[in-house]
């Protein structure tokens, strides 16, 4: 298959290597050249533009920062798309924004998927992402095996737009989680129990999830790369509270992880990881918890 690839930052580089690696022609665009350059060497073809990668394509994948970036690449590709090419999204998305995408995609024949992923920068390189997917299922059960070159859990969620309510939701979750675990190792650690203690305490009780397991250990051994930042999370976590308001839900949960993750933002943390935001928590309390890891 001629898969064209738009976006190879972080996450959509390991995609589209993986890709690749599964035998299918890869062309790969990204408004930074230089980030194509890893994939040009492992025998992908880069596009001078979207719209010749689109032209020699059966399949386009977007994964692009959101909302306003798919709508511009989307309305650069698709009037060079023609009937029977495939486009699909794995970007983060509007549910009703792809809504409007497979529409106008319908009216001219190109079949539209829309396929959020999560497991983050680790998972993309390994090839196990959790794959959600949104659209005809036909069209899902074609590219089924393209998607399994780049996860290893894919779901046909409903129709379009599904795959980025779900996803959403899973995101909302991990983000309060992820706050309600920050607090909880700082409070830890001002009342004189041993951070490592409480991390194993939990790790084996009922408090315990994936984010306590990985990324309380992460924060304890002080190792935090930016993969996935506080503004990316922030953006995601609005789209989560809008869904709800079109839905006429108030999420008093999530609202509370939403404040948090605004206020590290605003103190400008928006471009570090998100678990860096306990270095906010430990100059409120003036208590460290980073670097503290003894076994």
């Amino acid at each position: 298959m001629k898969v064209g690839f738009v976006g190879t930052g972080n996450m959509g580089a390991p995609m589209a290597a993986n890709i690749l690696a599964g035998d299918h022609l890869l062309t790969v665009y990204d408004v930074n050249p230089g980030a194509t350059k890893e994939l040009e060497r492992a025998g992908a073809k880069r596009a001078e533009s979207l719209t010749s990668l689109a032209i020699g394509s059966d399949l386009v994948i977007l994964s692009l920062p959101g909302p306003s970036e798919v709508a511009s690449v989307f309305a650069e590709v698709l009037p060079s798309m023609v009937s029977g090419q495939i486009l699909i999204d794995m970007s983060t998305n509007s549910p009703e924004l792809v809504k409007g995408i497979a529409e106008e995609a319908k009216r001219v024949g190109v079949g539209f998927l829309d396929a959020p992923v999560s497991g983050g920068v680790r998972g993309a390189k390994k090839g196990i992402l959790t794959i959600m997917v949104g659209g005809d299922k036909a069209l899902f059960d074609r590219v089924e095996e393209l998607l399994s070159t780049m996860g290893e859990n894919i779901f046909h969620a409903g129709d379009v737009g599904s795959g980025n309510v779900a996803k959403l939701i899973n995101n909302s979750l991990a983000f309060s989680i992820m706050m309600a675990n920050a607090e909880a190792i700082v409070l830890a650690s001002k009342a004189g129990v041993n951070p490592t203690v409480l991390w194993d305490i939990v790790r084996v009780s009922s408090g315990s999830s994936l984010t306590w397991q990985g990324g309380i250990k992460t924060i304890l051994q002080d190792r935090l790369p930016t993969a996935f930042t506080v503004d990316l999370a922030c953006k995601d976590i609005d789209l989560a509270t809008q869904l709800a308001t079109d839905l006429n839900m108030d999420l008093e949960m999530v609202s509370v992880a939403q404040k948090m993750l605004k206020r590290f933002q605003a103190s400008g943390l928006g471009q570090q990881d998100i678990l860096a935001t306990i270095k906010s928590l430990e100059d409120a309390n003036q208590v460290v918890v980073r670097g503290v890891w003894d076994k």
